[in-house]
């Protein structure tokens, strides 16, 4: 029922507080176009919000945790513990998100999907969405159930909802989850029709030989479980994760509440494809923080349609791009507010 509601609440951009924040770029104090990229956001932003002069003050980075069966594979360089070793380092705050979340400004949730341990941690920081110690083995069959595929969903627009009404303006998504990098390139490799070799990169840093195992793995749990395009939810139920159904709910959730989503990178990418194929119209809610060297995520970006702002050969994840994104976001409203237009400053305009 969330995941309907979501859905149908989302709406076009707010035409006419895009029309105000062009005409006010166009008489700030520079040639016109010349911020490029900036220009374009904070008019995003402005339909996006419906305000005019959008302003990015409360920041929000929404982590999502969940272990694979899919490692049992041999598909990543660390072993599974590395997912709940590295929340106890999300909580520390010892993390790369911490620190870049730190330096934007923004606070870091972290909601624990599915990992395969229980926390005793006592934090204000983490939400318990648990809906498995893990997904199953997809070579061997689904890695959920439909009905927990919906359940993720519903659980990241619920993440959202409360963080929402804590104060929000801006939200990124970010993951965690040893073997996560495979789900995302058999949903990728599903969804596009792209071949799973091309969407198939190396996630933690293996070698040859276990890229080749990880390619096999995944063509095999298609082969398996013949999930349909057709029926996203059935996509993610099969070869998906529950982290990643959670961040396509917090993504849906967003845009149907008006608020701009930054999209980290490949694992969250595969979470926008989710959001992307279930309402075509929350990708004008979403903003690509970055390029992944993840080769599928260039395809995520190609398949929906979106520019990223920055590319540093990062693949991380965590919500790390994210946190970068969220800062060009507040830069570009910053300029549409703060800049002054040719008649505020005394300045001769273009003859």
């Amino acid at each position: 029922m969330r995941m309907k509601n979501s859905i149908e609440k989302i709406k076009a951009l707010d035409e006419r507080a895009m029309e105000i924040a062009t005409k006010r770029q166009r008489n700030l104090t520079k040639p016109a176009g010349s911020l490029g990229t900036l220009e374009d956001v904070s008019i995003k932003i402005a339909g996006i919000s419906g305000n005019p002069t959008p302003k990015i003050k409360n920041k929000v980075i929404i982590t999502m945790a969940g272990d694979h069966g899919i490692t049992e594979a041999g598909v990543s360089a660390y072993p599974r513990d590395v997912t709940a070793q590295m929340i106890y380092n999300f909580l520390n705050g010892g993390a790369a998100i911490n620190v870049l979340a730190r330096h934007v400004g923004a606070r870091v949730v972290v909601v624990d999907m599915g990992v395969a341990a229980n926390f005793s941690h006592k934090s204000l920081i983490l939400m318990d969405k648990k809906i498995g110690y893990g997904t199953a083995n997809m070579t061997k069959g689904p890695a959920m159930s439909y009905e927990d595929a919906v359940r993720a969903i519903d659980a990241g627009i619920e993440v959202f909802k409360l963080e929402a009404e804590k104060g929000m303006d801006i939200v990124g998504v970010g993951d965690m989850g040893i073997g996560n990098t495979t789900a995302s390139s058999a949903i990728v490799a599903v969804i596009t029709g792209e071949e799973v070799e091309k969407v198939t990169g190396r996630g933690t840093g293996i070698d040859d030989a276990g890229l080749e195992k990880k390619v096999k793995a995944i063509e095999e749990a298609i082969r398996v479980n013949k999930p349909n395009k057709k029926d996203v939810i059935d996509v993610l139920a099969k070869v998906g994760g529950f982290e990643i159904g959670g961040m396509a709910g917090v993504i849906l959730a967003a845009a149907s509440h008006r608020i701009p989503v930054v999209i980290d990178g490949f694992i969250s990418g595969a979470a926008a494809v989710i959001a992307y194929e279930q309402q075509p119209a929350a990708k004008d809610y979403m903003i690509a923080a970055h390029r992944s060297v993840e080769r599928g995520h260039s395809v995520i970006l190609d398949y929906i349609g979106l520019k990223p702002l920055l590319d540093l050969d990062m693949r991380l994840g965590e919500g790390t791009g994210a946190a970068l994104g969220i800062s060009i976001v507040e830069a570009a409203c910053k300029i549409l507010n703060e800049m002054a237009t040719f008649e505020e400053a005394g300045v001769s305009e273009k003859a």
